[in-house]
């Protein structure tokens, strides 16, 4: 048996895949923690896994930080890199703080790291000395290469030597402009003692032992770019063995014509614009529409008391209850509702917000599963129109079964335990005092 530390940040989209993986792990045996915010403790306690909370990180400034009306603002560079700054850079020493303590005190065999959570990356792993995993969580890897678009834009990839020219402009000009996050970076690194980085952090984060896309290949335009740490394993997700998650009233959501279910994700806390667009333009249409607010949010606090009979609209539904029942989804592109989209056979639509959802939409319509609508464009009209679509050209569907076939095959969250083993555990197993924590 071996122990394992597993490093997130608290949000859904990236706590989940790192749980299943978590689960698989203390399903072969081994001793499995997380080091994450308290807002996932129930998430983890549930599963009988420990928690290493947040101590010097402050956690309720980060989730001010990452979802403030800023973040949405992909117009303003200078402003999205404060985001950036304050978010990933600023909380460095904090994680570097609460992580040694537990290293030095729980004497994990390996560790994994969310991909954006970047002191085990940064710092950690060359200060102690360990072997890394990273756990990402979006549907392509984020390490840049000759053959993938800059990261975080939407672009599709170079498949002409125009587009790649284009490309290799943009991603120079976005590289310019991350600077001054690259001289922090080296700064902090100097401070424990790091020599500077000469590439990009992603590009850094790639040497590491192992790292793992809940992906597939194909979903990241075929990429051969890559180095042979990255494995793409499918996607990281988790059926609830809890029967009574099923609310009783999904028994009787069947009926007469496709059921389109609609959310905005589980934190999505700005004006709730695709809501109200399907609202307006679903309404008494030839569909049963489910909405779901996210559980941080209450339907009567968003002003859609007023909609059609074929609407319902719910804080939350689980996502394993509710996809088999589905015929399209549509939603803002967060890469854990996608991926469970596309792997229930679903097509998409998406309207793609921040941070890694115009990415995951172009990798849709890349794929030919779904189709994209510019939020400013997402009018109760033009959103009807995407519906009448997707729903009446054949194509998308057989695109999407053919997908999710694929997304099958690798093994999701039983392979990325194997990976885990044979890159990072092998035979680092040791006796540990199991009074602690």
């Amino acid at each position: 048996m071996a122990r394992i530390l597993i490093a997130a940040w608290p949000f859904a989209g990236h706590i989940n895949p790192c749980l299943a993986l978590a689960i698989e792990l203390q399903r072969r045996g081994h001793e499995v923690a997380f080091y994450t915010g308290r807002s996932a403790e129930r998430s983890l306690v549930g599963q009988g896994l420990a928690l290493f909370p947040f101590t010097a990180v402050d956690e309720a400034a980060v989730h001010r930080t990452v979802f403030s009306p800023v973040s949405t603002d992909w117009t303003n560079p200078s402003r999205l890199l404060a985001v950036l700054r304050a978010w990933l850079l600023d909380t460095l020493p904090g994680q570097v703080l609460d992580l040694e303590r537990i290293l030095d005190r729980w004497s994990p065999d390996a560790v994994l790291s969310d991909v954006s959570l970047w002191a085990p990356g940064l710092v950690l792993a060359e200060k102690r000395g360990f072997d890394l995993g990273i756990c990402s969580f979006a549907l392509g890897c984020m390490i840049p290469g000759p053959e993938a678009p800059p990261w975080g834009i939407g672009l599709p990839p170079g498949r002409t030597p125009w587009h790649r020219m284009v490309n290799r402009a943009i991603g120079w000009l976005a590289d310019r402009q991350a600077s001054g996050l690259r001289d922090q970076t080296n700064r902090l690194r100097r401070q424990y003692g790091l020599a500077p980085l000469t590439e990009p952090v992603h590009a850094h984060l790639g040497r590491v032992a192992l790292y793992l896309v809940p992906s597939i290949h194909e979903l990241d335009y075929g990429r051969r770019d890559l180095p042979a740490s990255v494995h793409y394993v499918g996607p990281l997700t988790r059926v609830s063995p809890d029967p009574a998650d099923r609310p009783e009233w999904l028994s009787e959501a069947s009926g007469p014509g496709p059921l389109v279910h609609v959310c905005e994700g589980t934190l999505h806390a700005q004006d709730p614009f695709l809501l109200r667009a399907a609202a307006l333009g679903l309404s008494d249409r030839p569909c049963r529409v489910i909405m779901t607010t996210g559980p941080h949010r209450l339907p009567s606090e968003l002003g859609l008391e007023s909609f059609g009979a074929n609407i319902r609209i719910e804080q939350w539904v689980p996502h394993d209850a509710l996809l088999p029942l589905t015929d399209l989804v549509i939603t803002t592109g967060g890469a854990g509702t996608t991926l469970s989209a596309l792997k229930a056979g679903i097509p998409l639509i998406l309207t793609p917000t921040e941070w890694d959802k115009f990415d995951n939409a172009q990798r849709v319509v890349e794929a030919g599963a779904g189709i994209r609508l510019a939020p400013r464009r997402c009018s109760p009209r033009n959103l009807r129109r995407a519906v009448d679509r997707v729903l009446g050209e054949a194509t998308f569907g057989a695109q999407v079964r053919r997908l999710a076939k694929r997304l099958i095959e690798p093994g999701g969250a039983a392979r990325a335990a194997e990976l885990v083993e044979q890159h990072l555990v092998l035979d680092k197993r040791s006796h540990h005092d199991d009074s602690y924590p």
